[in-house]
């Protein structure tokens, strides 16, 4: 085990969060893939801690359910009152001791509402608290502008924290520095439960604030140092819609950077949103306008946008995918997708395959080399290898109560204006007639002809539309037949 692994990681996220002006928990509000409580807990595993414990208050049921999807191991401790952040650090070790863990090394402390705090820098925190033998190390940040934060007032000669002074109780001189307190510590796991005891309420707002645990180790001799955070956004904590929106910002910036100097090319990374589950592969190009959300992969040399939407999507290597929406579908190698399409779940196209302009899929299985070139709907269907399916065809696959499926075989040639009524198969080989309605399977190697036979009713328009302008260019074209002059 490292010796930098802490012993617990506790997460501050019991607040409400009013104003977001939200019936969401402040936590949860997303961005970039994960809720604003998933980015923290993401970057606490990073530490690989022994114990994982989130404390919730407000809306616990919720949150609580979130944490047991996104990590079933996250512990959870409840705040019932919300009286401080003393207190909620409190209640997270009676909930360690209450299961008969007793805590021997760090624990760091961090906050819910920091989704740009990385696991490098909580790394960082762990390791200088260990190698500089702190009794509380405090993550700090060097910001362009101080005002409001708690300044960090250190020991001129061995740089140790001698006090965190809140902006109102400032001097002149204190207000002049530049480096705050972010709210992450580091603590010694015993110092920090027997000091948490020696907290009183006697501030204006009745509450146990976790930062006079730092007086209370320092005034018993004990040390309290520092560690700075490489870049003071990582400290951004999110209050209102207005910050979220400019985290979200940042933190696409971080990723679609990470993602440029991987080898990826973002023509334009001011109109391109990414998801921290996002993935890519070497040569991808992502043109303006697009969003890349999920579990999406985008293989080697894949060329996706502009203005599409993937997400949970693979595409496979050398694919384009063009002015599309696609969710939850297997897009492979050197397939051709849009413009305007939609993928939906259970979508899988075969290797060169083709989903083209105005095709919506769901649910079907598209072989190698098959084309669907446009303005059809293909539902519940499997199509096999190098079929033509022809323009403005419908898989009817819906009686109303229950959902049905097509099959269509390979090599196959299917006209135009074709509706498959589902349950129905087409063998391989087989051929329909433009404007077929499909209701009988179609053996291998046949020409299925589905349609009324054509009847022309000659002079209807003259009879029926008299004086009109179309009896009159069907008069004017009338005289110049051939057979006309021959009766004449």
């Amino acid at each position: 085990m490292s010796a930098n692994r802490p012993a617990a990681v506790v997460v501050l996220a019991a607040g409400e969060g009013t104003r977001m002006k939200s019936a969401t928990p402040k936590v949860l509000h997303a961005l970039c893939g994960r809720s604003l409580v998933g980015h923290v807990v993401a970057a606490s595993r990073e530490l690989d801690p022994e114990h994982l414990v989130v404390i919730v208050g407000h809306e616990r049921e919720k949150v609580s359910a979130h944490l047991a999807e996104i990590d079933p191991a996250v512990r959870t401790a409840v705040q019932y009152e919300q009286n401080g952040t003393g207190h909620a650090v409190r209640m997270g070790l009676e909930e360690l001791s209450n299961s008969g863990i007793t805590l021997d090394g760090t624990v760091v402390v961090v906050c819910g509402d920091t989704p740009l705090l990385t696991g490098e820098t909580l790394t960082r925190l762990a390791g200088t608290h260990s190698a500089d033998g702190n009794a509380v190390t405090v993550l700090t940040a060097e910001v362009p502008d101080s005002t409001g934060y708690g300044r960090i007032v250190r020991d001129t000669a061995t740089g140790a924290v001698t006090a965190i002074v809140e902006h109102k109780d400032a001097t002149e001189e204190q207000r002049a520095i530049r480096e705050i307190n972010s709210g992450v510590f580091a603590f010694d796991a015993q110092l920090l439960t027997d000091a948490l005891g020696k907290v009183r309420t006697d501030n204006s707002q009745g509450e146990e604030y976790l930062t006079d645990v730092l007086g209370i180790l320092r005034e018993a001799g004990h040390r309290v140092g520092a560690a700075v955070a490489g870049d003071h956004r990582e400290i951004l904590g999110i209050n209102n819609r207005v910050q979220l929106a400019e985290a979200r910002k940042l933190l696409n910036e971080r990723l679609l950077h990470a993602a440029m100097m991987d080898g990826v090319t973002v023509v334009d990374p001011a109109s391109t949103l990414v998801d921290v589950t996002v993935t890519f592969e070497r040569d991808v190009t992502v043109h303006p306008g697009t969003q890349l959300l999920g579990a999406t992969h985008l293989a080697t040399g894949a060329e996706v946008g502009p203005n599409s939407r993937l997400k949970d999507t693979t595409v496979g290597a050398g694919a384009r995918v063009d002015n599309t929406v696609s969710d939850g579908a297997r897009i492979g190698e050197g397939a051709t997708v849009g413009p305007f399409a939609y993928l939906r779940p259970g979508t899988a196209l075969g290797t060169k395959s083709k989903a083209g302009a105005y095709v919506e899929m769901k649910n079907a299985v598209i072989g190698e080399g098959t084309k669907v070139p446009h303005l059809s709907y293909v539902g519940d269907a499997t199509i096999g290898e190098y079929t033509n399916i022809g323009a403005a065809s419908v898989f009817v696959n819906y009686d109303g109560v229950n959902k049905h499926h097509t099959t269509i075989g390979s090599h196959c040639r299917t006209g135009s204006d074709n509706m498959f009524v589902a349950p129905v198969t087409i063998g391989d080989g087989a051929y329909t007639a433009a404007g077929s309605v499909i209701t009988k399977d179609v053996p291998p190697g046949s020409l299925a002809v589905a349609r009324g036979q054509q009847r022309n009713i000659e002079g209807w328009v003259a009879r029926k539309r008299p004086g009109s302008a179309a009896a009159q260019a069907a008069a004017t074209a009338s005289q110049d037949r051939p057979e006309a002059d021959a009766e004449q």
